[in-house]
């Protein structure tokens, strides 16, 4: 099989993604020595315009992953590191067997990971806070984001928001041991409220500190206090429901 070059300069592995004028690749940039593994994203037709204006505007300091664009053959190419883990669907699911400590963890880290891309165009922070493109790295204990910026139109700040609450109530999922402000928490995840990835990281930091002193102060009952109360929590929230 021919080997693909983008510009004489990458040697494409993989396609990723396939749709109609846009593709992701992964290739190798044989010019670099240290990091070569790299990540196209291929716009033509209807989008080059569209992606060439939204491409323009990123700066290394916002998205250090990101080499530069270009144009060839008609094809806008947008060129970014490759980053590695697991997507969060594969990690964090129903019945997994994460640490509470673990959940706070890489909560912050998404929402770090969701901060960075504030100033970033809509149309980019949506498609990096997809669940494919969000990576897990357990050993490294990272979150890192996949840059396939699958082609969205009309996004919002507040849907960059959305998307990272979604994926924060994978890692936080509600259970009979979240205390007050947990519940409060992930209910306002719920609601929507949250404007923008700012808002919603603001919200966290304020939190977090007592989610984890609830969390602390229940671990610390005994066995039949914390069935008892996990009972309490569980008749009222019924009753809410109903």
């Amino acid at each position: 099989m021919e080997t693909m070059l983008i510009r004489e300069r990458y040697k494409v592995v993989r396609v990723i993604v396939r749709q109609s004028d846009y593709a992701a690749l992964e290739a190798v940039d044989i010019s670099d020595r240290e990091t070569p593994s790299c990540l196209l994203n291929l716009y033509e037709g209807k989008l080059l315009r569209r992606y060439a204006r939204i491409c323009s505007g990123i700066r290394k300091e916002e998205c250090p992953a990101f080499r530069g664009m270009f144009l060839e053959r008609g094809t806008l190419v947008a060129a970014f590191d490759l980053r590695t883990g697991e997507p969060i669907d594969t990690l964090f699911r129903r019945g997994d067997s994460w640490s509470f400590e673990d959940r706070l963890l890489y909560t912050e880290k998404l929402l770090h990971q969701a901060l960075l891309l504030a100033n970033l165009p809509p149309e980019m922070g949506c498609a990096a806070l997809l669940s494919d493109n969000v990576l897990v790295n357990p050993k490294e204990h990272t979150v890192n984001i996949r840059w396939i910026l699958t082609p969205m139109e009309d996004m919002t700040a507040r849907e960059t928001a959305l998307l990272a609450a979604d994926q924060v109530k994978k890692i936080m999922p509600k259970t009979l041991r979240a205390g007050k402000e947990e519940m409060r928490f992930l209910d306002e995840l719920d609601s929507g409220q949250f404007r923008n990835v700012v808002s919603l990281y603001s919200r966290w930091r304020e939190a977090e500190p007592v989610i984890r002193e609830e969390r602390d102060a229940f671990e610390h009952k005994g066995l039949i206090r914390r069935g008892l109360i996990m009972f309490g929590r569980m008749f009222r929230r019924r009753r809410k429901e109903d």
